[in-house]
Parts: C-alpha cells; structure tokens; sequence
C-alpha cells in the first residue's frame, strides 16, 4: 500500500479539520434556530387534524389559514431546555408570541408542557388537567354562549396547575384544575422559578397580550388576551392589515 507524501498527508489532515469545522458551524447554527423557534403556516394535514379532534369546527370565527404554529423551545420544571413547544395563535400576533416564550425561556421561567390541544381531543378541562400551556381552540367561555379570546387565537393559558382558575361561590373556592388549590397562595408570585403567572404580566403585556386573568373577580391565573374589541377587529382585517395594526396596538 502506497504511503502519503507529507504535503499529501498536510493537505488532507487541512481538508479533515476544515471539515469538521463546517459540520460544527452547521451544528451550531442549527441547534441556534431550533432555540430561537419559528413560525409556520397551517398545512392541509395539521387542519384536517384540528377539525378531527374539535379544535376547529365549522364556522369558526377564525380559520385555519389565519392561523400560525409556533414551534419554540423553553425551560421545563426540571431545569433542562426541551425543544417541543408548540403553539397556535392567530397570525397578527405570532411574532410576538414567539417572542414572549423566547424571553420566558431566556430568564428561564418554567413551563411544564406545550401541546396543542389537539392531543386532547379540544378539550380544555383534559389540556388544564395536564398542566398544559395553550392557545387557540375554537369554543365558548365556560358555561356561556360567549366566544373564548381562545377562538380568535388571542388567548393563553400558561401553566394551569401552578396558575388554576379560581371561583369564588358562596364564600367557597373552587380550583380548576382541582390540584389548583396548593398554589392557592399568591405571596410568592414574584418568583420566576415557582411558574406562577405574576413575574411574567409585563412579558405578555409588553407583546400586545394586556390583559391578565389574576386580577378579575374570578381570578384565571393562567389566562392573559388581547381585548375582545381589538380581536374583533383583527379577525375583520386582511392579514398584513391586522399584522399592521397588532403591531400599532404594541407600540402604542
């Protein structure tokens, strides 16, 4: 077997490490996006499937093409980076929803999970139940005939066991989640650490999301949304006019 000359072997030794540090740079750049996240647009696939587990359904307000997934990654209960969030929301804000769950991530505030609710067939007691964060599904307010900020894409709900809804009856309270009731005291909402929704309002109210559930009279600790009248007005727009105008709203 014939040997390399030593220019032959320099050449290829220069080759081999020149190599090796593209796929390196590949590497980086790649797991450097995978954590920034990205927005994309609904396919056929992932409609039908919304349709199918009664996330969408017929005459919704808001359709399958004004709507983003965003695919993200965040900072879990267990002190590790996972790289599965998703979300959906309506396109005007997907800019900022991303933008929302990368800073959440960057001062490493915990999220337990995020699932779209398809995994639970639409519905929102199972999503809550499992401490899952979310956003569109195409239904009511609870017990009402009113449309959920949910339905326009508008809404999220972060962490329901740490941030449950809590109604007040008769002198009585009652958690939703029911394990809800250990985060029952609010005092050390100021820990980004605990996953309690009071260190993160000015993060969502920042991007657009100005309203907090916490303060309302039946506090819904997870839940922050636009307003019903800037949805509505969204939904109305085109969507590089309702881009413009989200935009406005933040700014302003």
């Amino acid at each position: 077997m014939a040997l390399l000359s030593l220019p032959s072997a320099r050449a290829c030794t220069s080759v081999c490490i020149g190599a090796s540090v593209l796929l390196i740079i590949v590497v980086a750049v790649r797991a450097e996006q995978a954590m920034e996240g990205k927005i994309i647009s609904v396919t056929q696939a992932l409609c039908g499937d919304m349709a199918k587990h009664n996330v969408i359904r017929p005459g919704a307000i808001v359709g399958c093409e004004r709507l983003k997934l965003i695919k993200f990654s965040y900072f879990g209960f267990d002190d590790r980076i996972h790289g599965d969030g998703e979300i959906m929301v309506m396109d005007a804000a997907a800019e900022n929803v991303l933008r929302i769950f990368t800073k959440l991530r960057e001062m490493r505030f915990p999220i337990a999970k995020a699932k779209l609710i398809n995994h639970y067939d639409g519905d929102d007691d199972a999503s809550i139940a499992d401490n899952n964060t979310s956003a569109f599904n195409s239904r009511n307010v609870a017990g009402t005939n009113t449309l959920s900020l949910h339905a326009y894409g508008l809404a999220i709900d972060i962490n329901p066991l740490q941030n449950p809804y809590v109604e007040r009856s008769e002198g009585r309270l009652k958690f939703s989640p029911p394990a809800g009731v250990a985060y029952a005291n609010r005092a050390n909402g100021k820990d980004p650490h605990i996953g309690l929704a009071e260190s993160i309002v000015d993060v969502f109210a920042d991007e657009g999301f100005v309203i907090w559930g916490g303060t309302w009279k039946n506090p819904d600790y997870q839940h922050f949304q636009v307003s019903r009248s800037l949805a509505q007005q969204l939904v109305r727009l085109s969507p590089a006019q309702a881009r413009d105008l989200f935009a406005q709203q933040v700014r302003r």
